[in-house]
């Protein structure tokens, strides 16, 4: 708390003026990572990569951004080599992965590159700045547009995101001996005014219907009272803001996470909540505020349920270890196994290479990843999609 007073002091005005002298935690969530100024997302300092909190997969190196590149050759070859052909990324970070993938869609398949108009979505301004810096060389291919701004029905191409429905805000919820209950965030003023979480009806009631939705019944004998999870209701707004945005295309999500009975399994009993702090993990969200990361898995169910809602047809869901082999990077490894060179330079950055590639297919981190990859008014018959097909 004392690590942000301005922040802290931001939360307590919007304490303040709520009914109840409370906030969702959802609310709470979105002002530690998005504020303006002082958000987690906002700051100054590196929050993605080897200096920031977490690593994703396109800091480690350049063939995850280019395995996605071959993916979306393939989509543009599929939707009749559309020109213009739309790539939307949504959550851009530092703008790594676009400027890998311009540059090798520039070296190695031309005509895509020719007709690519390339969109990024970005909230932070912050960040915002560091892409526009980096891309500055595509800076004729490359525009920044809110989802909002989006035309409806103007996208034929592609939206992508690696890593953003995660840290899009949740609520969390509690089965209590009334029934389900929300879990809002308040002061405790008898305790030097640190933050408290209380229980209290729902905020909402897309909250019991999201449970419908996905199939699950938490009033089952199974599930313990006490059993707390979150709710990503922002999630189902994003996926059917998509598919209005989309005119013909794809919807490519990557981001770790399970089915629905996987993630309330009566087993979970805690949820999946994390936070993220100079590479280490917690579960105290209310420390450390605007300077860590906060994330929620996944629930692909319901991306799935919701797009089908909206006109989206669901192509497939892998691993992104499945994925990555399917377009090509065990072709990667074998090639780095037949190196034969004596000199120490070029075998260490083969070896350096090699411990990357295993990182983004390892089943204990990236590679246990999900791939989501759904699709709006494409030509029967659909053909397949290269990444889906195995390896």
């Amino acid at each position: 708390m004392a690590d942000n007073l301005e922040l802290y002091k931001i939360l307590c005005d919007r304490l303040g003026a709520s009914d109840q002298g409370r906030l969702t935690f959802a609310e709470f969530m979105d002002l530690v990572l998005y504020h303006p100024e002082l958000g987690y997302y906002s700051a100054q300092t590196p929050v993605i990569g080897p200096e920031g909190s977490f690593i994703t997969s396109p800091h480690l190196g350049s063939d995850f951004a280019e395995l996605i590149a071959e993916q979306c050759v393939e989509l543009w070859y599929h939707l009749q080599c559309p020109d213009p052909f739309h790539l939307v990324e949504m959550g851009a970070g530092q703008g790594v992965m676009a400027a890998d993938l311009l540059a090798y869609l520039h070296t190695h398949h031309g005509d895509c590159c020719a007709a690519l108009q390339y969109l990024i979505v970005e909230r932070s301004e912050t960040l915002r700045a560091v892409q526009q810096s980096r891309l500055e060389p595509w800076s004729d291919q490359v525009t920044w547009q809110t989802l909002e701004a989006i035309g409806d029905h103007s996208i034929t191409g592609c939206f992508f995101s690696n890593e953003l429905v995660d840290a899009l805000p949740v609520h969390q919820v509690v089965l209590t001996e009334d029934g389900l209950a929300e879990v809002y965030v308040t002061l405790d003023s008898e305790n030097g005014g640190q933050f408290r979480e209380v229980v209290g009806p729902l905020s909402t009631p897309q909250l019991r219907d999201y449970f419908a939705l996905v199939d699950i019944e938490l009033s089952h004998p199974s599930y313990p009272l006490g059993y707390r999870t979150e709710v990503n209701l922002i999630a189902l707004d994003w996926i059917k803001t998509l598919a209005r945005k989309l005119q013909r295309g794809y919807v490519i999500t990557i981001d770790y996470g399970y089915p629905a009975n996987r993630y309330y399994s009566p087993a979970r009993c805690q949820g999946t909540l994390q936070c993220y702090y100079q590479h280490g993990h917690h579960n105290h969200p209310y420390s450390h505020l605007g300077q860590q990361d906060i994330t929620a898995h996944v629930n692909f169910t319901a991306l799935e349920r919701q797009g089908d809602r909206w006109g989206l047809t669901t192509l497939g869901l892998t691993h992104q270890a499945l994925f990555l082999m399917a377009l090509g990077l065990g072709d990667r490894l074998n090639a780095l196994a037949q190196i034969t060179t004596t000199n120490p330079a070029a075998m260490n950055a083969a070896i350096g290479r090699r411990d990357q590639l295993q990182q983004l297919i390892s089943p204990l981190g990236l590679g246990n990843f999900l791939v989501l990859v759904q699709g709006k008014d494409l030509t029967p018959p659909i053909s397949p999609i290269r990444g889906l097909r195995g390896p």
